[in-house]
């Protein structure tokens, strides 16, 4: 089993990739939503809180996993 990467570092997320991330309404319970990237928002090479991305599905927020293909 490959090894889930941190969402806090802009190279390891990729538009396509699929990612867990939270959303700003779920910080608080850290309820997690799975999907693929479909734009990454964050301008920076690293964000301590997770870089932001929208998903396909519309949703946005700051990722904490990428996960493995």
């Amino acid at each position: 089993m490959e090894e889930k990467l941190t969402g806090s570092i802009r190279k390891n997320i990729s538009i396509g990739g699929f990612v867990e991330i939270v959303q700003k309404e779920d910080q608080r319970t850290g309820m997690l939503t799975e999907g693929e990237v479909e734009r990454i928002l964050t301008k920076s090479s690293q964000h301590p809180h997770g870089i932001k991305v929208r998903l396909t599905t519309g949703e946005v927020g700051r990722v904490k996993w990428v996960l493995p293909e």
